[in-house]
């Protein structure tokens, strides 16, 4: 299931071979862009350094405080007026950071990138596709619709929200995949069914590429399970930064494993690096996402740092599609910036929402985690749950379960408090779980 087997089934020397070259060439377009000399002069390099062997690995990572001080248009590398569009971040404190696209970047780079990501899962030209990301400056939306265009995917833009209409238009026009929230389709699921609509029986989805934050492998299948048999809902990930959700998604054989392939490495350049000395992790081992966009025009990246930290497959080269040359990695665990050390214990929300979700009675898309900060440390963390509306058992039953399970997980006793169904926050987009309090 290869949408570009002559790029798909190279193997990791050629591979590596393709993206030397177009990082010469990358330093050669760079070196004409005085933000960019400047900023590689921070570590005594030229943009046309990256030709070298070496020269990614000593070239200096990107930040957003590099970014922010260049404001307005960061890094653009083309003039404004051949941008098409721009993107924005999103999850950001103060002004979000604008990233420019021309039409080439558009429509011959990101629509490929996504269409091989959505026929890697099996969606096929003729499919009828809800897209049900957000529109506006964010990049989700847009990008996923110019990938359903460039597979032939009948697209039926959205977005999320007016979830009534959906639930029922997935019914009536037979919406066979979805790009889409995991947590917006869990509540899509809900409101069909106080509807009358049953998703199993009713709906004829096949096919989910999921993303915008990661979920357990037990949400996931509990997810596949209230929809039609046979669907399956598929890990992605990608960041503005790098062009759009293009970084990685899984295929059916690392989709089992609960993994995704770095399926675009032919454009988009990804290592796995310790977040403190930055130096490449081995398969097994945790290291934090860093991204260099290779055939990006306008706003092209170097060594972007995601701060998301992912799990390398301990047999990263060996998935049996065939893509060989493409690394598996995990689902996200976390964020090297958000991971929370309390009382000498690291704690990720990830591991926090494998519990709720791997526990019986629990609402899988409400949970947030309270934070109390002292001086800037985490003191304390306590966890708030939802019951399901039919649970049989007692809220405090249901809380001590997960306190317990918790204890269990993370060597660290966690209060929990247990709602009823429809208290806490929902999300369409990206969830925020954890919230701080700072106490004196």
């Amino acid at each position: 299931m290869m949408l570009h087997p002559e790029i798909e089934s190279l193997d990791r020397d050629a591979l590596k071979a393709l993206q030397a070259r177009k990082l010469a060439a990358l330093g050669e377009r760079l070196g004409a862009s005085p933000e960019w000399r400047d900023h590689f002069a921070k570590a005594g390099m030229h943009p046309r350094d990256l030709a070298a062997a070496d020269g990614l690995a000593h070239a200096p990572t990107l930040e957003k405080a590099d970014l922010r001080a260049r404001y307005p248009f960061p890094m653009l590398t083309v003039d404004v007026s051949r941008v098409a569009r721009f993107f924005a971040t999103s999850g950001t404190t103060g002004l979000p950071v604008l990233f420019g696209f021309t039409r080439r970047d558009l429509h011959e780079l990101v629509a490929v990138q996504v269409a091989r990501q959505l026929y890697c899962i099996g969606v096929r030209p003729g499919d009828r596709g809800y897209q049900g990301y957000g529109y506006g400056l964010w990049i989700g939306g847009p990008s996923h619709e110019l990938g359903m265009e460039k597979l032939g995917v009948t697209c039926f833009p959205v977005g999320p929200g007016r979830s009534e209409l959906v639930v029922q238009w997935l019914r009536d026009q037979a919406w066979t995949m979805t790009t889409i929230s995991p947590l917006f389709l869990a509540h899509l699921v809900r409101v069909a069914r106080e509807h009358g609509i049953d998703p199993r029986k009713d709906w004829a989805l096949r096919r989910a590429i999921i993303g915008g934050q990661s979920v357990s492998r037990a949400f996931r299948e509990q997810l596949e399970a209230e929809l039609p048999a046979g669907f399956r809902a598929f890990n992605t990930y990608g960041t503005t930064e790098a062009g759009g959700p293009n970084v990685g998604t899984a295929c059916p054989y690392s989709h089992d494993r609960d993994e995704m392939h770095l399926i675009n490495e032919d454009t988009l350049l990804t290592e796995i690096l310790d977040p403190k000395t930055l130096q490449p992790v081995g398969p097994g081992e945790v290291g934090e996402i860093v991204v260099t966009t290779l055939d990006k025009e306008a706003s092209p990246v170097v060594r972007w740092r995601t701060r998301d930290l992912v799990r390398v497959s301990a047999r990263p080269y060996d998935c049996e599609c065939g893509r060989r040359g493409m690394p598996t990695i995990g689902r996200i665990i976390g964020r090297s910036d958000d991971m929370l050390k309390v009382r000498g214990v690291l704690v990720f929300p990830s591991q926090i929402e494998d519990v709720v979700a791997g526990t019986p009675g629990t609402v899988k898309e409400a949970w947030q985690i309270y934070v109390d900060m002292v001086e800037g440390t985490p003191e304390s963390v306590t966890v708030a749950i939802e019951c399901e509306a039919g649970y049989a058992g007692k809220p405090s039953e249901l809380a001590d379960a997960v306190a317990r399970s918790l204890s269990s997980r993370l060597g660290l006793k966690v209060p929990v408090e247990c709602h009823r169904q429809g208290t806490l926050p929902r999300y369409e987009a990206k969830a925020r779980r954890v919230l701080v309090k700072e106490r004196g």
